[in-house]
């Protein structure tokens, strides 16, 4: 897909947005908020954390939208037993009687890593790379990853008990953390009256990894008005308490805020986040689009704020 135009390109853009929308409504009832931060993050080049009760069909809309990009999808069940060669892969001792990789499930466009939590640090950590670096190293080799490449890992906010909370600088890779609500009752109506039924739904792909990638640098090369770049790191700087820019919330409540990945992943999103709304420069109003899901996970709340009942959520609110 060539275009004449970056600004052809936008509108390109936001033409298979729709489409996509179309395709994965086919399947999906309802989530609109949630199939759209998902979008934003895979135009933006970043990961999502999915938070949400089981039975909620993140799975289903992961898989939906990784046939709709017509991209390869793999699925990994996180457990306490899985080992890290077992999503990277490991060597073997083939015919020839030489070593041979035999790459795992992380070789994939789009990951779905379920239930993130329930595997030890030491399997967390072999993700790190892959999100970062979009690589991973086997035996002193670095193999790529195939391009592009998103980890989309869901989280069950409930029975904590045996779970391994996911490490400060590992949910710093995420870009979004989003949550997953329970679907309003008439959506839930046509979820049982569509699932019970017995019918089939084909979803076609309407964008390829070529045509993902070019609208990734498209997006990147938007032009920022400098007040927009401001105000994205100026709320980002008042989430951090004892520093200048820290509200009387923050300092009470929090006890670190958001680093500089916050900052980019704002400015990225805010871009992206314009141009599905058919704007070729994002402006504040996108950043604040963008910030709860991308601020959630970045800023740690104090005992004196869980006591109070003081949530992450309505904190952000009011930096905004």
């Amino acid at each position: 897909m060539t275009f004449q135009s970056d600004k052809e390109a936008l509108d390109a853009l936001r033409d298979r947005q729709r489409a996509l929308l179309a395709e994965v409504g086919k399947v999906m009832v309802g989530q609109e908020q949630v199939i759209r931060e998902v979008t934003t993050a895979i135009f933006a080049g970043g990961h999502v954390l999915l938070v949400g009760v089981p039975g909620l069909a993140k799975t289903l809309l992961v898989n939906t939208i990784s046939q709709a990009l017509g991209l390869s999808f793999s699925r990994i069940q996180f457990t306490p037993d899985l080992m890290p060669s077992d999503i990277v892969g490991s060597e073997i001792l083939n015919d020839k009687r030489e070593f041979q990789f035999i790459k795992g499930p992380l070789f994939s466009n789009i990951l779905l890593a379920d239930e993130i939590n329930r595997t030890p640090p030491k399997t967390q950590s072999a993700l790190l790379e892959a999100m970062q670096e979009r690589a991973v190293t086997a035996a002193g080799t670095t193999y790529p990853l195939p391009s592009p490449f998103f980890v989309l890992a869901t989280q069950n906010p409930i029975e904590q008990e045996g779970t391994y909370p996911l490490p400060e600088a590992q949910l710093d890779r995420f870009m979004f953390n989003t949550w997953v609500d329970y679907p309003t009752f008439e959506e839930e109506l046509s979820v049982v009256r569509a699932t019970t039924a017995g019918l089939e739904t084909n979803v076609q792909p309407v964008l390829s990894g070529e045509d993902i990638l070019t609208f990734q640098q498209v997006i990147r090369r938007m032009p920022v008005a400098d007040n927009v770049l401001e105000y994205a790191v100026g709320l980002v700087a008042k989430t951090r308490p004892g520093r200048e820019r820290a509200s009387a919330d923050v300092n009470t409540y929090l006890s670190w805020g958001a680093g500089p990945r916050a900052s980019q992943y704002l400015i990225v999103g805010a871009k992206v986040n314009a141009a599905l709304n058919g704007k070729y420069s994002p402006d504040i109003e996108d950043v604040r689009a963008v910030a709860l899901p991308i601020l959630r996970h970045r800023v740690v709340r104090n005992y004196k704020a869980e006591a109070e009942g003081r949530s992450v959520e309505s904190l952000v609110e009011s930096l905004l």
